[in-house]
């Protein structure tokens, strides 16, 4: 595992991440930014293009992943079974075909399988960031601590 992923010294935090695709990607910038308070004290990551505008945005250092179609949306699934990731923000486009449709799938089926929430628009991204839970890193934990996907509960 590569020692930029490791988890930071002290205070827990939230660990989400970030995807958007092509059209979605202004949408996404302009969320960071009016949401950068509370994303600035989030350990992020986040795939490449989408990771480079969020960094630029949030003015603090983020874990970049591979460009979703070249892997980082099956890294963030991977993140997700590891139990690494507390919330994911996606803005995906449903209209226009994506080469890696098979990862985006997998990456959202994982979240529904391991209980992750996951908002795929502004307003659901709105809503979610706005929840006491979103911050209660006990909350987080307490789900983790049942290390078992959510239909085996």
């Amino acid at each position: 595992m590569s020692k930029h992923w490791q988890e930071a010294p002290g205070e827990p935090r939230p660990r989400v991440a970030l995807i958007a695709h092509d059209a979605r990607k202004e949408e996404m910038a302009q969320w960071v930014a009016f949401n950068r308070g509370t994303l600035a004290r989030c350990t992020v990551f986040a795939t490449a293009t989408t990771g480079a505008i969020v960094e630029q945005r949030l003015g603090v250092p983020i874990h970049k992943l591979l460009s979703g179609p070249l892997g980082g949306d099956a890294q963030t699934g991977a993140l997700i079974a590891e139990r690494r990731i507390d919330v994911v923000f996606f803005f995906w486009d449903p209209l226009t075909p994506q080469p890696h449709d098979v990862d985006v799938k997998a990456l959202l089926r994982l979240a529904v399988l391991y209980d992750v929430p996951i908002a795929c628009n502004r307003s659901s991204a709105d809503l979610l960031i706005s929840s006491p839970l979103f911050a209660d890193v006990a909350y987080h934990e307490a789900k983790e601590s049942g290390a078992r996907p959510a239909q085996e509960r």
